[in-house]
């Protein structure tokens, strides 16, 4: 005699198609709730889950999909997250400080103070993450992809960014102050009112950005490449700046303080 289990599905083979549609829609779901109950884990599939307000700090969730979760004001403090999926997933307020998110897949993710202080985003994929006003500080990027992502009034002080992929980002009102910036791309990026006082931009390609009242007294920028005479014009430079062969530096500088606000 089959089973209780058995007998529901074998009446769901003769219900009409749209009953049977929505039998195997209401199980499918079933499914879904279930796994949003998993205990924190390497691997675990927490992938369109509401995880706000949790404390989830110095778990191992290695591997671990946050595909499209809601993890809002949790604390990830500390975790091991290498290799995780975050990819269009809420985390305004999160915090990620100290966090290993080497290789991490952070694509199109969402996130309104999120902080990453001193967290490992090594070869990170952060293409189209929307995460402005966030603290990156002392943060290891080397390697990683932030391209068309929006950063706007983000802190990167102390980070590590070399050779990281920026181009196309929205970097209005950024703080670069102290960052190893040797070999970044961005090009036909918005960097209006950036902080880069006093930094070697070794390498850089500056192609197209834009750098309306940018910061860049002290700043070296003779090895950097794309670098057009209008783009200095618009930035904020002074006698200490140093430009490649061919840009001079305009008759404006230094800016008047008001403008470098």
């Amino acid at each position: 005699m089959p089973n209780a289990i058995g007998e529901v599905m074998m009446q769901s083979f003769h219900l009409r198609p749209i009953g049977a549609s929505l039998f195997v829609w209401l199980a499918l779901t079933g499914l879904a709730q279930a796994k949003c109950q998993d205990a924190p884990n390497p691997g675990v599939d927490w992938s369109g889950c509401a995880k706000t307000q949790l404390f989830l700090s110095n778990d191992d969730l290695t591997g671990a999909n946050f595909s499209r979760a809601q993890v809002s004001a949790t604390d990830l403090t500390g975790s091991n997250l290498s290799g995780a999926k975050l990819s269009e997933a809420e985390m305004s307020r999160a915090r990620f400080d100290g966090a290993n998110l080497a290789g991490a897949d952070l694509t199109k993710a969402v996130g309104w103070r999120t902080n990453f202080q001193k967290a490992n985003l090594e070869r990170a994929n952060l293409t189209s993450a929307d995460l402005s006003r966030s603290n990156f500080a002392g943060a290891r990027l080397a390697g990683a992809s932030l391209t068309k992502s929006e950063l706007n009034r983000s802190d990167f002080t102390g980070a590590d960014l070399s050779k990281v992929d920026l181009s196309r980002a929205e970097l209005a009102r950024v703080v670069f102050a102290k960052a190893k910036l040797q070999g970044v791309n961005v090009s036909f990026s918005n960097l209006a009112r950036a902080r880069l006082e006093g930094l070697d931009l070794n390498g850089v390609n500056l192609t197209g950005a834009y750098l309306f009242l940018t910061q860049i007294a002290g700043t070296d920028l003779s090895a950097t490449s794309g670098l057009k005479q209008d783009q200095i014009a618009l930035a904020c430079g002074d006698p200490r700046t140093k430009l490649p062969d061919g840009i001079t530096a305009p008759k404006t500088w230094p800016c008047p303080s008001d403008e470098a606000d």
